[in-house]
């Protein structure tokens, strides 16, 4: 890039050195025409000037190509420059996007783990409930059993009578 606008502006000095001298020689003759009007060039003098202007002319449209050709290059790598900038851009809008989105994930994380949290924390109150009821019933029932079977577990002796033990003997040691 600095390569091209330095021939360029190599090229354009040239250009405007070129353009001074040609004023310079139109400048010259018209002097000399002016000034003595019975001057008429001579035929190889104007043949020369003539050849010289031609060159200089076919070289002042070489320059002229090569400036094109230079400019167009200019503009085609201005607008490749521009696409990139925009893409630039686009692409640190979106990094800037992805950080944040980044930077918010361990809130997001920690909100739907408290949500999830929020279901089973009830899940285990009701079954910490279930449990406490269930416990309750089974003491209960316990409590019934133990009081059945420790009725079910006197014995019913048959009551003796004072006046019934003359009939029955008991050892005697």
């Amino acid at each position: 890039m600095n390569e091209q606008q330095a021939e360029i502006a190599r090229l354009e000095s040239e250009l405007a050195i070129r353009d001074q001298l040609v004023q310079q020689l139109s400048q010259e003759l018209f002097r000399l025409v002016k000034g003595n009007t019975g001057f008429v060039p001579s035929p190889e003098m104007s043949e020369q000037h003539q050849a010289e202007m031609t060159a200089l002319r076919d070289q002042l449209r070489g320059v002229e190509k090569q400036i094109d050709f230079y400019q167009g290059q200019l503009e085609e790598r201005d607008g490749e420059v521009l696409q990139l900038r925009q893409t630039v851009q686009e692409l640190t809008d979106r990094t800037r996007m992805l950080e944040q989105v980044v930077q918010e994930l361990p809130t997001v994380y920690r909100q739907k783990f408290a949500d999830r949290m929020a279901a089973v924390k009830q899940r285990v109150a009701e079954i910490q409930r279930e449990n406490r009821q269930l416990q309750a019933e089974l003491q209960s029932v316990s409590y019934r059993l133990a009081m059945r079977t420790r009725r079910s577990q006197r014995l019913e002796l048959p009551t003796l009578e004072q006046d019934g033990l003359d009939g029955i003997s008991l050892p005697s040691f």
